[in-house]
């Protein structure tokens, strides 16, 4: 069977999506396929049922994979969240060997060459909610569509688990490359997530750029009605030092206040 225009279309793809394009066929016909065009260089395997195209002249050793759809095929529910949304966006700072999606379930990491994919559970306080798809998007990468979250979500997200988005420098280097946010839906995600360390985050990074990002005090006022009655740390793996930023009770770093890693670039 001639598979020239699946391969064209589908640089990536699911066994779910070759079974969709074969039709009525049985296991057995589908099994012998993909066994055939493995042993001829045609294809590899990613993981079981996860397949890339290897284009005509190039060898699977050779063959440059996209990292991006690789991400979105991990699961069929699979949204590029947290830092690699940033670097999908063309928004990060610096380029990771780990790649972060979204999913309504755990699975178990899949190494590929160098690289890593992860899954991270949609946040517990909209999972199963109709509002966990607050800010998903389609868009289409090499001819195919796949799911990331847009920059107002992934905005709150890097502020929510810093701990996968390459911490707070990489973060605030990120984030201030945006020239341009919907604050409105920042802002109505972040009280979503119903997390007052969270808000506080996400206040105090919009107080900081203020004039840049065009901000207003009502939006700043429905972060702040959210912020922890007692100081929280910003970085709550490092709880040594930094300055207490009353407005919104959160203890800040040097580094992060001052932008000191500034001085030395």
């Amino acid at each position: 069977m001639k598979l020239d225009r699946f391969f064209a279309k589908h640089p990536v793809f699911t066994v779910e999506e070759f079974d969709e394009y074969l039709g009525k066929h049985n296991l057995y016909t589908r099994n012998a396929l993909l066994t055939h065009h493995r042993k001829s260089g045609r294809i590899m395997a990613i993981r079981r049922g996860l397949y890339a195209v290897v284009p005509p002249g190039s060898s699977p050793e050779s063959t440059r994979v996209d990292l991006f759809l690789l991400a979105s095929k991990m699961t069929a529910d699979a949204v590029l969240g947290y830092h690699t949304a940033l670097e999908f966006h063309g928004k990060a700072y610096s380029v990771f060997n780990k790649l972060y999606y979204l999913s309504d379930r755990k699975s178990q990491p899949v190494q590929f060459r160098s690289y890593e994919f992860i899954s991270v559970l949609i946040p517990k306080a909209i999972r199963g909610h109709p509002e966990e798809l607050f800010g998903l998007e389609n868009y289409e990468r090499l001819g195919v569509d796949i799911r990331a979250t847009n920059l107002e979500r992934t905005f709150v997200d890097v502020m929510d688990r810093p701990d996968i988005s390459g911490g707070w420098e990489e973060i605030w280097r990120s984030l201030e490359s945006v020239e341009y946010f919907k604050l409105d839906e920042v802002v109505e995600y972040a009280l979503l997530l119903g997390n007052a360390t969270t808000a506080s985050k996400v206040g105090f990074y919009l107080d900081q750029h203020r004039s840049e990002l065009h901000v207003k005090d009502s939006q700043l006022d429905r972060l702040r009605n959210l912020r922890p009655r007692q100081p929280h740390y910003l970085d709550r793996n490092n709880r040594k030092g930094g300055q207490l930023v009353a407005a919104w009770n959160l203890v800040v770093p040097e580094t992060v206040l001052n932008h000191t890693w500034e001085e030395v670039t």
